[in-house]
């Protein structure tokens, strides 16, 4: 190459250096507990990212039979013992997230680490699929909020790496992701009309029966539902005593809990946690003042 231009190239680089955005740490997968994965036209990379609170498990009040479902099926395959890709579905504020970050807390210590994968990055899950293949480490990649709409066509994405592809996912790798819906996809009045009896059996449309495969491929469903009032009081007490004092809790605080959820229009953990986080900053700042 021509000297000249060499220098001028190397003038160019010295010039935009610091346009550039620093290269992310790799990810050692000896310390590291968990990444976000970011594609990009060339491929991908994981980013560690460091566990965002030490959320425990005895934290989560109201979700007993999902807990041990969702522990039991992780122990399992970080055993490497059969295991179910799961779907946790239901009602917002319900626990989903806050269990799998307590899931992560919890089991990091037994081998999990954990991987997020953006429901606008999932084109790109058979790439980070295949890099993980050769790893030794077991992991759980992640998707918060799934959901698709009619036009979006990434859930075929997700679909081959469940079950569709001739290989499978590798056995290092499960997926485990959160929704508000059952069946990701949304369902229109349009969808029934392929549908038919046959005898006294519905058989369902193309359409209908495409949005469901794909909840299908997730072996384990785990629902979660609104909070009866007895179990959101139970979770407020929990979260005023975490963050304040025990004493913090009491008729005034019940009352002020009861009124929370009303005007909010729902009981759920996230509520309970709000109220708290509501009740005793203001008992702290009325107190220091």
């Amino acid at each position: 190459m021509d000297a000249e231009l060499v220098r001028r190239l190397a003038l160019l680089l010295d010039r935009v250096e610091h346009w550039l955005p620093p290269v992310p740490e790799q990810v050692d997968w000896n310390t590291h507990v968990a990444a976000l994965w970011q594609p990009h036209p060339l491929g991908g990379r994981l980013v560690p990212v460091p566990p965002r609170d030490a959320l425990d498990l005895d934290d989560l009040l109201g979700i007993e039979r999902q807990k041990l479902a969702l522990v039991d099926n992780t122990q399992a395959f970080l055993q490497g013992f059969p295991a179910n890709h799961t779907l946790l579905w239901g009602s917002r504020g319900s626990g989903k997230s806050s269990l799998m970050r307590a899931l992560l807390n919890s089991l990091a210590a037994e081998g999990l680490r954990m991987i997020q994968v953006d429901r606008h990055d999932l084109s790109s899950l058979p790439m980070l699929v295949e890099e993980l293949r050769h790893l030794p480490q077991r992991f759980i990649v992640y998707c918060d909020d799934l959901s698709f709409e009619g036009h979006d066509d990434a859930y075929k994405a997700l679909k081959s790496v469940l079950d569709g592809a001739l290989t499978g996912p590798p056995d290092n790798v499960l997926l485990y992701a959160t929704s508000n819906r059952r069946h990701l996809m949304p369902e229109t009045m349009d969808d029934n009309a392929g549908s038919r009896l046959v005898g006294e059996e519905l058989h369902h449309g193309d359409a209908v029966e495409e949005k469901i495969s794909l909840s299908d491929r997730f072996g384990l469903w785990l629902g979660f539902h609104p909070f009866n009032q007895d179990t959101y009081l139970e979770a407020c007490c929990h979260w005023v005593s975490q963050l304040g004092k025990a004493s913090d809790w009491n008729a005034e605080a019940r009352a002020e809990a009861v009124r929370f959820a009303t005007l909010r229009g729902g009981r759920s953990g996230r509520a309970a946690w709000q109220f708290a986080t509501q009740w005793v900053g203001r008992k702290r700042l009325h107190s220091d003042a």
